[in-house]
């Protein structure tokens, strides 16, 4: 009898459940997808659990003989830390309608799992927002222990450093700087955003009113990448800057992670060369981009290891779900939920 879990990846600009079966060797292929909404932020938090709820529900009327024979659920899901309920009654409830355990936490560990596989490493993940994340690797038992460590993730007013939305934000306001006669390198960028927004005049109330204004901030990344393969500098220049961001970050949880599984010694000193990957919907940009990210991280640290990703957040979810079924989660406050 075939065995399936089912793994859910929610983001900024929408989300997406996959039916995965799990053949002998453990390894999981991904048979079908649905697709749903982003995540809405409003005064009340986060509608990222009802968007689970939902994706469960869609899951079960389009997949219901499979359905029946899940082991495990895995959600992958941005802000779920720090602007969404208590994951638990979630969790209880999705967990008790398919007769299996399920676990969730923040989309860098899925996006995690699905690049390196489990392995130990730091994932650094630019989408909307952007979060770097590091982890060990499983014990000899395969178990996951809570010793993940987090860089960034702290939304686009605060931080996000390199993501979507962060380039949208620089951007816009290169564009600005422009359009008031402060700097004219950005005239490629504010006539984009004017063919986009309408008059600069008009962006404030488009953006400050609203509630999904990261997404908004993000999608204006497309114009930017535009601009860079028709060979605009700037454009060019503020996607290099966002790849070095990145490996800042991605190199910062590295150091973090190696003091902490010593316990002692300087915050900037690693044992060994760090394996990272790069990972997340913005990477396809462009070039630019992952050049100024490999280029910052071998500055940084010259025996970095850089990886390519195995697999996306979608399976990553899944793999989470994979783990859970397995008992080999350990749950890690504002992290991993099981």
């Amino acid at each position: 009898m075939s065995v399936f879990v089912l793994g859910i990846d929610i983001g900024g600009t929408g989300s997406r459940v996959a039916l995965a079966e799990l053949d002998a060797n453990g390894d999981l292929t991904v048979v079908a997808t649905r697709t749903g909404p982003g995540v809405e932020v409003g005064a009340g938090g986060s509608n990222v659990f009802s968007i689970a709820s939902s994706l469960v529900e869609a899951a079960e009327e389009t997949w219901a003989e499979p359905f029946g024979q899940l082991t495990g659920v895995g959600i992958g899901a941005t802000g779920i830390a720090s602007l969404a309920e208590n994951p638990a009654p979630v969790l209880a409830e999705i967990s008790d309608r398919v007769k299996a355990p399920a676990a969730a936490a923040i989309d860098a560990v899925t996006a995690h799992l699905g690049a390196l596989g489990g392995r130990g490493g730091v994932v650094t993940v630019l989408g909307t927002g952007a979060i770097s994340i590091a982890h060990s690797g499983p014990d000899e038992r395969g178990v996951l222990s809570p010793n993940w460590t987090r860089t960034d993730g702290w939304g686009h007013l605060f931080g996000d450093r390199g993501g979507g939305a962060w380039l949208g934000r620089r951007s816009l306001e290169l564009a600005l700087r422009t359009h008031d006669g402060v700097d004219p390198g950005g005239r490629s960028l504010l006539e984009a955003a004017t063919r986009t927004f309408g008059p600069p005049a008009t962006w404030p109330s488009q953006f400050y009113t609203r509630d999904g204004r990261a997404g908004l901030l993000a999608g204006f990344a497309v114009e930017v990448a535009a601009l860079s393969r028709s060979g605009d500098a700037v454009a060019t220049g503020l996607l290099r800057e966002a790849g070095a961001e990145a490996a800042r970050s991605a190199l910062a949880a590295a150091r973090r992670r190696s003091r902490g599984a010593r316990g002692t010694g300087p915050a900037d000193d690693l044992d060994q060369p760090p394996h990272i990957a790069l990972t997340g919907g913005l990477i396809r940009a462009g070039d630019a981009l992952v050049s100024g990210f490999r280029d910052e991280a071998t500055r940084l640290r010259s025996d970095v290891i850089i990886e390519e990703p195995n697999g996306g957040p979608l399976i990553g979810s899944a793999t989470l779900g994979r783990l859970a079924a397995e008992g080999k989660l350990r749950a890690q406050d504002t992290v991993l939920w099981v």
